[in-house]
C-alpha cells in the first residue's frame, strides 16, 4: 500500500508547490498595487483555501502511510515537511494577510522541496534549523515590503520573495553539489583517502590507535595445493538464446551462464581469473560466500580490475554450505547483464536430480530485454522420473526482483541465500517466491506422476520463459497465474541454540529514498542512501568483534536489493513484527517501498567492505556505501562498480 500512498503525495506536493505560489503571487500584488489590493483579497482566500485542501490531502496520505506502515517511514513528514506548510496555513486562514499569505507561500516551497530532495535522518536537524530562518526571513522581509509598498516606490515592488526562494533553492542544492565533491575527492586517492576517509571517521576501544593494516594483507592461504582449481576466461562470445535469437554477449569460457563450480566445505580452492580481450576489465565477486577481503573482487577496493591479457588469483575456504553465484564487479551494470556470472555450489547434502536455475533479463537491443531461465526464453521440458527428489537452485542474476511462479506439486524452500531453512513446511503448488535481485532459494520436492511447471512473471517484461518437469520430458509449461506470495518471515522453524543477540557496539540507521542530487557529474533525480549519493555517503565504522544492528528503511517508490559484503546479517523484524520461523540468515535484502527491517551481525571478517544496491543501475548512479573496520586501510583507488 506504501507505493500509491508515495506516488499520491509526490503529486500532491508538486501540486501544493503550484498553489503556494499563485498565494504568494496573490498577496504580492496586493502590497505593490494598493489600487487593486481589494480585488486581490475576494481571489486570495480562494487560492488559499485549494491550498488547504491539498495541505489537508497531504496530511491524510501522511496518517495513512503512519497507520500502515509506522513512524519510521513518515517521521521526516510530521517533523519537517508538514510542519513548514501546515503552521504557516494556519496562521494565514485565521489572519488573512499578505504576511501570512507569503509565509505560507515559502512553507508550500519548502515541503515540496524536502520531499523531492529528502534529507537524511542525520540532516533533519539541521534542516529544521534552516527552515525556521527562512520563515522567518519571509516574515520581516514581507513585512519590510508592505511598510515600504504603502510608501510607494519601484524597489520595493520587485519580486523579493521569490528572490528568496530561488536563493534557498540554489544554497541548498549547491551545498549538495560540494558534498558530493569533496567527498569524491576524499574517496579519489591511495591511502591517504582510505586514512581520511576511514580511518579519521572510526572510533576506538582503549586509549591507542590500532596498528593499521592494509587489504592487500587479507588474503585467503598463499600456501598449500588447493583442494579445487578452476581457470574461468572471459571473453567476448555470442549466446544463443533458445529462441534462437543471438546475444552480443561476454562470456566466461565461452558460456552463459558460466560454469559451475561445485566445491565442498572447508575446501582450498583457487580460481585463476584470466581476461582474453574484455576491455571494461573484469574481476571475481563471490556472492555470498565471506572470502578475505583481499578476494572479494572489487575495483578500487580490494583489487584493481584485470586488463585484457591480464590473470589474477583468487584463494579462499568456504565456511559454509550453500547456493551461491561469482559474477565481474566492474561496470557491473553492462557486464553482468551480458553474461559474465556463474553458480558456485558449497556442497550441502541435498540429494536427488539438482538443477541450477538462473532468472535473468539478458539485453534485447536499446531499452529492450528479455526474460529467461538461464539461455531458454521459450518453452523448455526436462524429463525427470516420478518420485525422484529434486532441488532447484534459483539465483537471479539481473538487477530487477522476479516472481517466479510453481505449479504441478507441493514444495518446500529448503534453505534461503545458502542457509538452510529449519524444518521447512511444505507450500501449496500456485505459491510464488519473490527473488531479490542477487538473491537465492532452494526448492525441493519430489517430482509427481504430472507434469511441474516454472515460470517468470515480468509484468513490465513480457517474456515466454517457462520450464516444464515430466516423467516422459513432453509436457509443455502450463499457463500459470500468480498466486498468494511466500513470506520467509513466518516460514520454518527455530532449530539448535538461539543466535546470538545484543548488547550492540554499533547501531546505524538506513533511509533509502528517492530524490534530485548530483551523480555522474549530472543534477538528476535518483535513489539515494541517507540523502546521499555516493561516494558522498559516510562509512559505516566498525571494530573488529563489535556486535552491530541495523535499521534499514525504504521511503521511495522503487524495490532495492541491498547487499553487504564479507557478512552474513540476520533479519530481526519487518516493520515492527518480529521473525517468528527459522531464523532469517541473508545476504541481500530487498528492501520494498514501505518496508523497514531491522538487522544484526558481528564484525568478524575485517576489511574495507561494499554495501550497495545490487540494482546494478541503481549503484552506478550512487546507491553504494561502504562498511570499513577501523584499523584496516586500501591502497587502491578509482570506480569501485
Amino acid at each position: 500500500m506504501a507505493e500509491p500512498l508515495f506516488l499520491t503525495d509526490l503529486v500532491l506536493a508538486f501540486v501544493l508547490a503550484v498553489t503556494g505560489g499563485l498565494l504568494g503571487r496573490r498577496a504580492g500584488r496586493s502590497q505593490a498595487q494598493p489600487g487593486s489590493a481589494q480585488r486581490e483579497e475576494r481571489q486570495r482566500p480562494l487560492v488559499l483555501y485549494v491550498t488547504a485542501g491539498v495541505v489537508a490531502a497531504r496530511l491524510a496520505v501522511a496518517v495513512l502511510l503512519l497507520a500502515t506502515s509506522g513512524w519510521q517511514l513518515v517521521g521526516h513528514r510530521f517533523l519537517l515537511g508538514l510542519p513548514v506548510v501546515v503552521l504557516p496555513l494556519v496562521w494565514a486562514l485565521v489572519r488573512r494577510t499578505a504576511v501570512a499569505a507569503h509565509t505560507t507561500a515559502i512553507g508550500a516551497w519548502l515541503s515540496f522541496y524536502f520531499l523531492y530532495v529528502p534529507p537524511g535522518p542525520q540532516d533533519l536537524p539541521i534542516a529544521v534549523g534552516a527552515s525556521a530562518i527562512v520563515l522567518a526571513t519571509t516574515i520581516g522581509i514581507s513585512l519590510l515590503l508592505g511598510d515600504r509598498r504603502s510608501r510607494g516606490g519601484r524597489l520595493a515592488r520587485l519580486p523579493w520573495l521569490s528572490l528568496v526562494a530561488s536563493v534557498v533553492t540554489a544554497a541548498a542544492l549547491g551545498s549538495l553539489f560540494l558534498v558530493s565533491e569533496s567527498e569524491s575527492m576524499d574517496w579519489g586517492g591511495g591511502p591517504e583517502r582510505t586514512g581520511h576517509s576511514v580511518h579519521a571517521m572510526g572510533h576506538r576501544h582503549g586509549a591507542e590507535a590500532p596498528a593499521m593494516r592494509s587489504v592487500d594483507e587479507l588474503t585467503g592461504p598463499r600456501e598449500g595445493t588447493p583442494d579445487a582449481r578452476f581457470t574461468l576466461t572471459a571473453a567476448h562470445s555470442t549466446v544463443r538464446l533458445s529462441s534462437g535469437r543471438k546475444i552480443d554477449a561476454l562470456t566466461f569460457n565461452g558460456t552463459s551462464p558460466g560454469p559451475e563450480l561445485r566445491v565442498k566445505q572447508g575446501q582450498l580452492v583457487e580460481v585463476t581469473l584470466v581476461n582474453k580481450d574484455v576491455a571494461e576489465g573484469v574481476t571475481l565477486h563471490w556472492h555470498g560466500v565471506d572470502v578475505p577481503n583481499a578476494e572479494d573482487g572489487v575495483p578500487g577496493i580490494t583489487q584493481n580490475p584485470v586488463r585484457p591479457g591480464e590473470r589474477h588469483v583468487y584463494r579462499f575456504i568456504p565456511d559454509r554450505t550453500g547456493t551461491y553465484w561469482y559474477h565481474t564487479h566492474r561496470d557491473s551494470e553492462r557486464t553482468v547483464e551480458r553474461g559474465l556470472f556463474g553458480a558456485l555450489i558449497v556442497e550441502d547434502g541435498q540429494q536427488g536430480v539438482q538443477r541450477n536455475v538462473f532468472t535473468h533479463l539478458w539485453p534485447g537491443g536499446g531499452k529492450d530485454q528479455i526474460g529467461a531461465f538461464g539461455t531458454a526464453d521459450t518453452a523448455e521440458r526436462r524429463a525427470i522420473p516420478a518420485g525422484s527428489p529434486v532441488v532447484l537452485r534459483l539465483i537471479n542474476s539481473s538487477k530487477e526482483p522476479h516472481r517466479i511462479l510453481l505449479g504441478g506439486t507441493p514444495f518446500r524452500v529448503t534453505a534461503h541465500d545458502g542457509n538452510p531453512i529449519g524444518e521447512p513446511g511444505e507450500l501449496k503448488p500456485g505459491t510464488d517466491l519473490f527473488l531479490a535481485a542477487g538473491g537465492r532459494y532452494d526448492v525441493a520436492f519430489t517430482m509427481p506422476d504430472g507434469a511441474v511447471t516454472l515460470r517468470l512473471d515480468t509484468s513490465e517484461i513480457p517474456n515466454k520463459a517457462g520450464l516444464a518437469f515430466s516423467p516422459d520430458g513432453r509436457a509443455a509449461p502450463a499457463e500459470l497465474q500468480p498466486g498468494r506470495l511466500f513470506d520467509r518471515l513466518s516460514y520454518g522453524s527455530r532449530t539448535g541454540p538461539k543466535p546470538e543477540g545484543g548488547p550492540y557496539q554499533r547501531t546505524f540507521n538506513l533511509v533509502l529514498d528517492n530524490g534530485f542530487g548530483f551523480t555522474g557529474g549530472s543534477f538528476t533525480y535518483t535513489d539515494t542512501i541517507n540523502g546521499r549519493l555516493s561516494p558522498a555517503v559516510p562509512t559505516l565504522m566498525v571494530h573488529e568483534g563489535d556486535r552491530v544492528r541495523i535499521r534499514i528503511t525504504a521511503r521511495g517508490i522503487i524495490d532495492h536489493p541491498m547487499h553487504l559484503h564479507g557478512h552474513r546479517v540476520r533479519v530481526l523484524s519487518r516493520n515492527g513484527e518480529a521473525v517468528s520461523g527459522s531464523a532469517w540468515w541473508t545476504d541481500t535484502l530487498n528492501v520494498a517501498p514501505g518496508e523497514s527491517y531491522e538487522l544484526d551481525f558481528t564484525a568478524d571478517n575485517p576489511g574495507v567492505w561494499m554495501d550497495h544496491c545490487h540494482n546494478f543501475e541503481h549503484a552506478e548512479s550512487g546507491m553504494i556505501m561502504h562498511l570499513a573496520y577501523d584499523d584496516v586501510t586500501t591502497p587502491y583507488h578509482g570506480p569501485a562498480h
